[in-house]
């Protein structure tokens, strides 16, 4: 996981292989996606939302594309106000199905 888990320590060594992960403070949340990982070059897309009363889903608010480095200290910057990682709150669309015809 690129980021640190609940069961670890904030002083720990972050992991350099991607995954998924989540963070919430019972309102808001956020995705983080590894969308671009090689050596030279690592990008998450960061996703926010929040839940309303009345969803079942969180409103998606907005999307942003971040260093590594920048998803890392806004990971550390949550969690340091209570944020915490948390199940995922939503399924992203699927890709259409390319439909062949003979």
């Amino acid at each position: 996981m690129w980021v640190p888990n609940a069961q670890q320590g904030q002083g720990q060594r972050i992991p350099s292989n991607p995954a998924e992960a989540w963070l919430s403070d019972g309102r808001q949340v956020l995705h983080f996606k590894p969308v671009i990982w090689r050596r030279s070059q690592q990008e998450l897309e960061v996703t926010s939302g929040e839940w309303l009363s009345d969803q079942t889903a969180p409103l998606l608010k907005r999307r942003q594309r971040l260093s590594r480095e920048k998803a890392v200290e806004l990971w550390r910057q949550r969690r340091s106000e209570g944020w915490t990682p948390c199940a995922p709150q939503w399924q992203p669309p699927q890709p259409p199905r390319m439909v062949l015809w003979r």
